[in-house]
C-alpha cells in the first residue's frame, strides 16, 4: 500500500502538534480488516475518505452491523476498553490514519483544549447518530434517502463509493427496496445518479 503524503486536514486540527509525528497514514483495500474481535486497541483508526464498518457475529451467523464511518474516528469506546467488541472491516478504498492508544490518552489527560476539541468531536458524532435514529424513523424510503441526501450529503451529493448494498443497509432497508425508491426519485426528477453519486434535483 502507498503511505499517504500527509496526516488528513481534519485530523491535524484536532490532534494535538506532538501527535502529528507518530500517526500513520494510508489507504486500505476493499476486505481489508483494521481490528478484529478480541485484540487489544493499541491505535484508534481515523477515516478520511472511503468507508469502514464495525460488525459483529449474530446470532445465526449473519453479522450485525454497529457502525458505518465515511469521516471521523471509528471504535471511540476502544480508547477506554481494553478489547475489541467488534470487527471493522473495510468497504470501500479508504484513507485512514492510525493513532496510537497510549500517547492519545496522555494527550487528552494533559491538554485541556485538546480535551474539550474531543468533546466536541463526540458530540458532533452524537448528533449525526440522532440524525441516523430520526432518519430511520422514517416509514418510506424515499423519505430515507431524501433525509440522507439533505443532513450528511454535501451540497447535495452523496457519494456511494460502497454500492447500493451498503447503503441499503445504513438504510435499514433491502436493497431491492432501495433501488425502487432510487428509480422512482429519478422519474419524479427529485434525484439524479452522477459518477457515483446521489444529487439531490433542485425543484
Amino acid at each position: 500500500m502507498n503511505a499517504a503524503p500527509s496526516l488528513p486536514a481534519s485530523l491535524a486540527a484536532l490532534l494535538p502538534a506532538a501527535l502529528h509525528a507518530l500517526c500513520h497514514t494510508r489507504r486500505h483495500a476493499r476486505g481489508e480488516r483494521l481490528f478484529a474481535t478480541g485484540a487489544r486497541p493499541t491505535h484508534m483508526f481515523h477515516v478520511a475518505e472511503g468507508e469502514v464498518v464495525l460488525e459483529r457475529p449474530g446470532p445465526q451467523g449473519a453479522s450485525t452491523v454497529l457502525q458505518r464511518a465515511r469521516r471521523g474516528f471509528v471504535g471511540e469506546a476502544s480508547l477506554q476498553s481494553t478489547r475489541y467488541h467488534c470487527d471493522a472491516q473495510v468497504l470501500a478504498d479508504t484513507l485512514v490514519t492510525r493513532v496510537p492508544v497510549a500517547a492519545l490518552r496522555q494527550a487528552l489527560a494533559s491538554d485541556p483544549a485538546f480535551a474539550m476539541r474531543w468533546v466536541a468531536m463526540l458530540n458532533a458524532e452524537l448528533r449525526r447518530l440522532r440524525l441516523q435514529c430520526e432518519r430511520l424513523s422514517l416509514n418510506r424510503v424515499q423519505d430515507r434517502v431524501l433525509h440522507l441526501l439533505d443532513t450528511e450529503g454535501e451540497l447535495g451529493r452523496y457519494p456511494v463509493r460502497a454500492g447500493l448494498k451498503s447503503l441499503a443497509g445504513e438504510l435499514g432497508v433491502t436493497h431491492e427496496a432501495l433501488y425502487r425508491a432510487l428509480a422512482a426519485l429519478e422519474h419524479s426528477g427529485r434525484l439524479a445518479r452522477e459518477d457515483g453519486a446521489l444529487v439531490l434535483v433542485a425543484p
